[in-house]
């Protein structure tokens, strides 16, 4: 009879902490899907901000194609680092 009693409460133990793990990991995965549109969010920013400035400055003193390409690359390298920087932040936590 005492091993019923037992069995029971160990049970009951290993149920909750077997739901409290699942939510962690459904919680973390959000939070990783998350993260990973944040990167994607910053590398799209960086690259199209740089080709605005680019095309506004091209237009400013009529070199059409060259600043483009110019800023374009500037904020492809700008989007990159600001990538590895916040990827370096989430893995430190």
């Amino acid at each position: 009879m005492q091993n019923k009693g037992n069995f029971k409460t160990r049970l009951k133990i290993a149920k909750s902490k077997l739901n409290s793990d699942s939510s962690n990991k459904s919680n973390k995965s959000g939070t990783l899907l998350g993260f990973a549109f944040k990167l994607g969010t910053e590398f799209v920013a960086a690259v199209a901000v740089g080709t605005i400035i680019g095309f506004i400055l091209d237009n400013w003193f009529d070199t059409k194609p060259w600043l483009i390409i110019i800023f374009f690359f500037l904020g492809s390298v700008a989007g990159i680092m600001n990538v590895i920087r916040a990827a370096n932040r989430m893995q430190k936590e």
